[in-house]
């Protein structure tokens, strides 16, 4: 058949593949510890569902705004302005159904054919799709490991210039768990006023930072406001991945833009889903600065188990809820070993070049898991990098 060539280029996301492949194992009597889906292992928190059963009681099934309910882009006006230190309007607020459709839309608002897109690599596999898809060029900018996985900035002053339209940004970071400094993203941001071209910066994981740190947005800094997307949701903090609820925050003028979009490509998003992600906002968040010092206690945990490995080098990640180890002693492309990993071990994970050609050399396994889970697949790999190491 033929297809169009926007669409040539677009590939399954890897998670999504491994995932099948280990079920297929279970199915087949296999047990397998599942390291490769970054989603908390929670369950939604209590309060959060039942505002969303009694939206549904309430009949609260219908259609509504394609940019969202006025009540939840104010209370995320609200709270994300002042969790980034920036004055947020509700006009500027759309919600989406996940965080994705946040990405992609103002992508195809924003890109013409032959515009060029700076993004991370390794990075989300979203971003190169998305920009083909909206007829732009990808323009891989690398990520170092000796730089906790922030932009390699000399690499990236050589990839900007006059056909650079759009740099996406991730802090903290998948696959890396890197966040960016203050200094990388000033530095970055004077290079798009330099070149007047936009910011999509995806802060998904804002809320998972760990050892008292924080993730500066570039949204907040000066001359920014006008010329950055922050896309954020609910899936990661609130544990809420299969209600598919997300947002953007931009200039009113794009996020008009972006709302028409959504109008005809999405109509809008469930009602009842909405009222769950305004109790999110506005109950209480006890329960995920819980869910952060659990992450942070299992990431200690993975840390010191990988770094114990044979041929191992794995950097402590500063947010997120995944590390990425170096392997490139083990002789193995990333995706031989993930696929030794998962036959012989029986553990589940990803090659690093799931997320890009500067993967290569390195895996990534979410800690979203518990500490026996993790424990037990640490010592399941150990018996595979001793055999690789003799």
């Amino acid at each position: 058949m033929h297809f169009t060539q926007r669409t040539a280029h677009l590939r399954p996301e890897g998670a999504y593949q491994v995932l099948a492949r280990a079920q297929e194992l279970e199915a087949s009597g296999r047990d397998i510890i599942h390291l490769e889906i970054g989603q908390p292992d929670f369950e939604t928190f209590p309060n959060i569902s039942l505002a969303g059963v009694r939206a549904i009681a309430e009949g609260y099934t219908r259609y509504n705004p394609p940019a969202g309910l006025s009540s939840l882009r104010q209370a995320i006006a609200e709270d994300a302005g002042r969790r980034r230190g920036i004055r947020v309007r509700p006009n500027q607020v759309v919600v989406s159904p996940g965080a994705k459709p946040s990405l992609f839309f103002p992508t195809l608002a924003l890109v013409e054919p032959g515009d060029e897109v700076i993004y991370p690599d390794p990075g989300f596999p979203t971003y190169p799709a998305m920009i083909g898809v909206a007829g732009g060029v990808p323009v891989p900018a690398p990520l170092l490991e000796e730089k906790n996985f922030s932009f390699d900035l000399e690499a990236f002053d050589h990839l900007i210039g006059e056909c650079t339209r759009l740099i996406i940004l991730n802090t903290p970071g998948n696959p890396t768990g890197g966040v960016m400094p203050l200094g990388d993203l000033e530095h970055i941001a004077a290079a798009a006023q330099k070149y007047d071209c936009w910011v999509l910066s995806d802060e998904i994981n804002a809320r998972f930072v760990y050892d008292g740190l924080t993730a500066p947005s570039i949204a907040s800094l000066d001359g920014m406001a006008e010329r950055v997307v922050v896309v954020d949701g609910f899936s990661k903090t609130y544990a809420m991945t299969g209600w598919r609820l997300g947002f953007g925050i931009m200039p009113e003028e794009l996020a008009e833009r972006v709302g028409l979009l959504f109008t005809h490509a999405l109509g809008c998003t469930a009602h009842f889903t909405q009222y769950a992600g305004l109790e999110a906002l506005i109950g209480p968040q006890e329960q995920v600065e819980a869910a952060v010092a659990t992450f942070q206690q299992r990431r200690d945990v993975m840390v010191v188990g990988l770094n114990a490995l044979p041929g191992v080098r794995c950097q402590v990640p500063q947010g997120a809820f995944y590390v990425f180890p170096n392997v490139e002693a083990c002789g193995l492309t990333s995706e031989e070993l993930a696929n030794l990993l998962l036959d012989q071990a029986g553990v589940a994970l990803l090659p690093g070049t799931a997320f890009g050609t500067n993967g290569e050399g390195y895996l990534r396994l979410s800690y979203a898991a518990s500490i026996g889970d993790i424990k037990q697949a640490l010592e399941r790999m150990h018996s595979v990098f001793e055999q690789l190491a003799r």
